[in-house]
Formats: C-alpha cells, structure tokens, sequence
C-alpha cells in the first residue's frame, strides 16, 4: 500500500499550491481521506479531510476559506488546493487514509489512520 503525495516547494506569501496524493489503496472509493501537516518542534496536525465519496468535507480553522480538498475516485487522488498561503502554513504535508467513514471529530484525530505517505514540503517565505 502506499500513498505518494507531490505538489509541496517554495511559494511566497499570498501564492497557492495544489498538493495531490496518489494512493495504490483499493478500493480507494471505501477510505476517508485526509491532510495532515506538521512544522518542525510541533505535534501533526488535521488538515483537511473528505468523505469516501467525496460529499462531506472537514476542514481545520486555520484551512477553513483558504483551502478545498477533493478527491477523483477514477484516479485513486485526492487533492488538497491552498491559497493565500502564509508562513504559519509552512510544514510538511502529509496524506492519510482510513477504511470506512469517519465522524467529524474522529476524521481530525490521526490515530484513526491505517496508511500515512511520506509527506511533501511546504515553504512559505515572506
């Protein structure tokens, strides 16, 4: 199994960067998806996370109006859209899946996820 997350680098204040993850998951449309970032000296933290078909969404307060995930069920990919980035949202990006649907608070909580990729840099400079 694996997850390979690409999209992260360099960006300046204000820029976007579309993250994606490729999963060798199968059935990909039976697992929650989600992001996960975690910045040097802090714990991991949620994201953003999709339902198995897509239809709900959940987003960290810190993501919320500035990022959209989704995913492409036919592709096996989920996406995660950042824009006006700023420095606090530099981190490396980290993909994760768990079988079946999860609840808005469990789907926050990265001890409910079976497979996690190797994560993606992120840098934001001013």
């Amino acid at each position: 199994v694996q997850l390979v997350e690409s999209g992260g680098g360099l960006v300046q204040t204000g820029g976007s960067l579309r993250l994606s993850c490729a999963a060798s998951i199968r059935p990909f449309s039976t697992y929650t998806m989600a992001w996960f970032r975690q910045a040097p000296g802090k714990e991991r933290e949620f994201a953003a996370g999709i339902s198995e078909s897509g239809g709900y969404t959940y987003y960290a307060d810190s993501m919320k109006g500035r990022s959209t995930i989704s995913r492409d069920n036919a592709k096996n990919t989920t996406y995660l859209q950042m824009n006006t980035l700023k420095g606090d949202d530099s981190a490396v990006y980290y993909c994760a899946a768990r079988l079946g649907p999860a609840a808005s608070w469990t789907v926050r909580q990265p001890a409910g996820y079976q497979y996690w990729g190797r994560g993606t840099q992120v840098t934001v400079s001013s």
